[in-house]
This record gives structure tokens, C-alpha cells and sequence, in this order.
């Protein structure tokens, strides 16, 4: 017989709102702790004060919650105009998932199913999908002017359950079916642009391959037509025997990674949005105290961050609307924040000395990026206060640094050199940042070989960690730098000063 949950709850001698969890403390988000958080602890004042502070430097933050349609043609367009510089007369064939969702918006997940669109030249607005059939009112739902789908992978030729046909027929090769309707399309004799280059997606242009000194934005050897003979595009290649190819790749990668106004603008407000999780968590750190499980912190931002932009967000489960929504946050303390990628679980709880670390991404629309902040707890050594002080003016050095016309290369030299100066060489594992996108880590990469010169509008994690394994703590503060002509603007804004971060709990 099923046992009813108010005999459980009898059985067990708990409560309503009891936690089912036992131990020194319970590690499930503490309902009240939430809602006292939220309006006290003073860390919301705090972010305001200094929102207000840097008000006029930042940009607005968006109102929309995704970028329009008409963003996503007009961008399709000046792609295309850039294909046709390449002699491409026939269409872009996109297959890389970041690539189809800058240039279509369409945001979807992808797996082992091969996914494609095509923009034809001979069509203004034309965007033809070609695309697995689970999809298939994404794709309706979306822009279009045409749309072929197989089943699934593999894909049985003649087995469509959905149109009642159950067959299994030969195994169809969907590289094949892609040559074969762009043939049937009119385009088996044209020039057709591909996204095949897929070392660009980590900042290896074409000719850049054996280069002393990298920069995504300096000379390439631009691509010329061929025929594939290898991989999906010689397959699909094999069906359109009249058809030249030419890669786009590094165009795609030039624009995606700088930002125009409306982009920055969708970024703020995901950033926005991630200044008061900040806020919340602070607080929360403050009302649960010594004892609580960096898990338990981890998952109260989760559901208080996910509640706070779902606010302001109408969502009635339908497509295209709240997309590219992610709020996928962690913390740690202890010992596992001496480790730059830790792989133990998060299940420590915060003691006094301990270092704690709240990081992860936000993102609404798909725009957004990081922000980090490296918490310490009373009573810690002096030892642990100069690294917290060096880490936090490398921190700040970074951004300063991250101007339009400067490298990227300059901008890890000033960091690594600051943190050498002030005798933390050894607490030095990795670069100060790298490019952010939709995709999380983007090229170019505010390292010491990449000399990239920046532009305006690119935009960079923030995070020129300093990590002590034998002391066993270490800090990595980080946030979205977004390059302009003076200096980077952090446009993350909870605050990164000894009264947010230095708590005596």
C-alpha cells in the first residue's frame, strides 16, 4: 500500500517544513535565511550605491529580454556581403551551432544530430533550414522561407513514424541529403560559403596556423574556392559535383566576437541580474553563517537567482520567447578553492579561515557572462589578506588594461607582472582572461601570446586568479570586461572591496 505523504511525515516525527537531510545542518536552501536575505543583511544597499556610482559609464540595460528578428536578418545580411567579396553566388551553409544561432536566432540545443542552415543569395531574407525533425516546431515557429527534416539519426530512408511510415530502409547519410537538396534547391552549380574552418571557433584564422605572433584580427590568407574531399563537406561535396566551395569561418568568428550596442545592452541587463545574486548571496553567507554548506549557498542563488529574472519575464511555455535564460552558479570553500579546476564536490562547510568562492554565468537571451567574487573569513593570516589584496588589484589592473587599440598580450603582461612584483609567482596558474560569447570561453584570450589588438565592443572574462595548495586557499574574482576606448568597463557591479569580501561571521 502506498504510504501517503502525511503518514510519512507522522512516521518520521517531521513537520511541515521540516528537512528530510540530518546532520550538523541541513543542506537544502533554508526557506527563511532566503527571504531574510533578500531584504536585509545591507548588501543591496551596497550594490546600489555603487550601480549608481558607475551609472553613467555602463551601458543600459536592455529592456528586451532577447535580441529581434530584424537584429538577426540585418546581421545575415552583412554576412553575405562579406561571402560575396569571396565570390559566393549560391548561399552560407551553416553547421555550427554558434554560428547558426549569431546569424539565425534560433537558439536550440544540439547532440550527435547534424543541424544546418542555408542563407541563399538570390533571396533577401531566405533562410532554409535543414534539419532533424524533433526540431520541427522550432524551426516553424521561427524564421523561414523553407525547411527539410530527416527523422533522426541514424535516419531509415522511407521510416517517418510521424507521417505513419515504419520502414527500415537504407541507412540515409544526411551529408549526402544536404548535397542532394541544395542540388534540387538550384544550387548544385554555384559557390557555396561553409563554416568549415573550425579552428577559428579557438582564434586560428587561415595562415595563422604557424604564426609568431597571433592576432585574430591581423593579415590571413584569405580562403579561396575549392572542393572538399574530406569530412561532411567532401561528402555533401560528392552529391554536387559542379558546385565550388569557399570557408567563412573567420568571418563569423570576427563578428561574433565584438559586440555591437544592442548586444552590450542584453549583456548589461544579464549582468544586472547577476549584481543582485551577488547581493542575495552575500547576505544569505551572512544569515546562515559558519557551518553552511557551500552546496546549500550554490542552490539558494540558483533558486532565488532563477525567481528573480523569471519576475520580470512573461513565459507561458511557448518557443522563442524566454530563451537562452541561464542562471549556473557554484561555490566552494575550504580547500577546494585552492585549486583553479577543482574536481571535488562541493560539500564543505564554511570555517573560520576558510576562503570562499561564489562564481558562474548568467545569461538572458543568450547574452551575458561572468562574475566572481572570492569571500574570506575571520580570523584569517596576514599571509591571506596580501593574497587577497594582490589578487584584487590584478583584478582591477585587468580591466583598466582591457582598452580599445591595446593587445591582449599587453593586458597579461601588466597582470603577470603585478603579480610577480608583489611576490605571488608562485599562485600564478593560468592567464588573466579569455574572449566571452553565447559559448562561454570565445577567442581572443588575454594571454601572453596572443597579441590580438582589441576593439571596442569585445568583450573578456576578468579573472587573474591566485591559488596557494600548501596554505590551502586561493581567490578568483572574475566579471564581464567590456572593452572600450578609455579602459574595460567591469560591467558586472557587486562590489569587490574588503567590506563585501572580508566577513567576520
Amino acid at each position: 500500500m502506498a504510504l501517503k505523504r502525511r503518514d510519512f511525515l507522522k512516521l518520521t516525527g517531521l513537520g511541515v517544513g521540516s528537512a528530510l537531510v540530518t546532520g550538523p545542518r541541513a543542506a537544502w536552501p533554508d526557506e527563511r535565511a532566503m527571504a531574510r536575505a533578500e531584504v536585509s543583511g545591507g548588501s543591496f544597499a551596497m550594490l546600489r550605491k555603487e550601480q549608481e556610482a558607475r551609472r553613467g559609464e555602463l551601458p543600459a540595460a536592455a529592456v528586451a529580454h532577447r535580441l529581434p528578428l530584424e537584429w538577426y536578418k540585418a546581421k545575415c545580411e552583412q554576412l553575405k556581403a562579406e561571402a560575396r567579396e569571396r565570390g559566393v553566388d549560391g548561399g552560407i551553409l551553416l553547421t555550427s551551432r554558434w554560428n547558426i544561432i549569431y546569424a539565425t536566432g534560433l537558439l536550440h540545443s544540439t547532440t550527435e544530430r547534424p543541424f544546418a542552415c542555408f542563407l541563399p543569395m538570390d533571396d533577401d531574407e531566405g533562410l532554409v533550414w535543414l534539419h532533424p525533425y524533433l526540431d520541427y516546431q522550432l524551426v516553424e515557429g521561427w524564421w523561414k522561407t523553407d525547411s527539410h527534416s530527416y527523422f533522426d539519426y541514424h535516419h531509415s530512408i522511407g521510416g517517418e513514424p510521424y507521417g505513419d511510415r515504419v520502414e527500415q530502409g537504407p541507412t540515409m547519410n544526411i551529408y549526402k541529403w544536404w548535397g542532394r537538396t541544395l542540388s534540387r534547391l538550384g544550387y548544385g552549380d554555384k559557390t557555396i560559403a561553409i563554416d568549415s574552418g573550425a579552428a577559428a571557433e579557438i582564434g586560428l584564422l587561415p595562415g595563422q596556423e604557424n604564426a609568431d605572433r597571433l592576432d585574430m584580427f591581423g593579415e590571413i590568407d584569405t580562403p579561396q574556392k575549392h572542393r572538399p574531399n574530406s569530412g561532411k563537406f567532401g561528402i555533401m561535396a560528392g552529391e554536387i559535383p559542379k558546385a565550388q566551395f569557399v570557408d567563412v569561418y573567420d568571418i563569423l568568428i570576427r563578428h561574433r566576437v565584438v559586440k555591437d550596442d544592442m548586444e552590450n545592452q542584453l549583456t548589461q541587463r544579464a549582468m544586472d541580474y547577476f549584481s543582485e545574486i551577488h547581493a542575495f548571496v552575500r547576505n544569505y553567507i551572512i544569515e546562515r553563517g559558519r557551518g553552511s554548506l557551500d552546496w546549500e549557498i550554490e542552490n539558494a542563488a540558483q533558486l532565488w537567482g532563477m525567481h528573480r529574472i523569471m519576475q520580470d519575464i512573461p513565459q507561458a511555455s511557448e518557443t522563442h520567447n524566454a530563451v537562452g535564460i541561464q542562471v549556473g552558479v557554484g561555490c566552494r570553500t575550504g580547500l577546494k578553492t585552492a585549486y583553479p579546476h577543482p574536481n571535488q564536490v562541493s560539500w564543505a562547510r564554511i570555517e573560520p579561515g576558510h576562503a570562499l568562492q561564489f562564481a558562474g554565468i548568467v545569461r538572458v537571451g543568450g547574452y551575458g557572462g561572468e562574475q566572481y567574487r572570492s569571500f574570506l573569513f575571520a580570523p584569517w593570516t596576514d599571509w591571506q589578506e596580501r593574497v587577497w589584496e594582490v589578487h584584487t588589484g590584478s583584478y582591477y589592473l585587468q580591466a583598466e588594461e582591457s582598452r580599445e587599440g591595446n593587445t591582449c598580450s599587453n593586458v597579461a603582461k601588466a597582470v603577470h607582472d603585478y603579480q610577480v612584483e608583489n611576490q605571488c609567482a608562485h599562485l600564478v596558474y593560468h592567464r588573466p582572461g579569455h574572449g566571452e560569447g553565447m559559448e562561454g570561453h570565445q577567442p581572443p584570450y588575454q594571454a601572453l601570446g596572443d597579441y590580438t589588438v582589441m576593439k571596442a565592443g569585445m568583450h573578456f572574462s576578468n579573472e587573474p586568479g591566485l591559488y596557494d595548495p600548501e596554505n590551502g586557499f586561493g581567490f578568483n574574482h572574475s566579471n564581464n570586461v567590456l572593452v572600450a576606448r578609455q579602459k574595460g568597463l567591469q560591467m558586472g557591479t557587486a562590489p569587490c572591496d574588503k567590506e563585501w569580501c572580508l566577513l567576520r561571521l
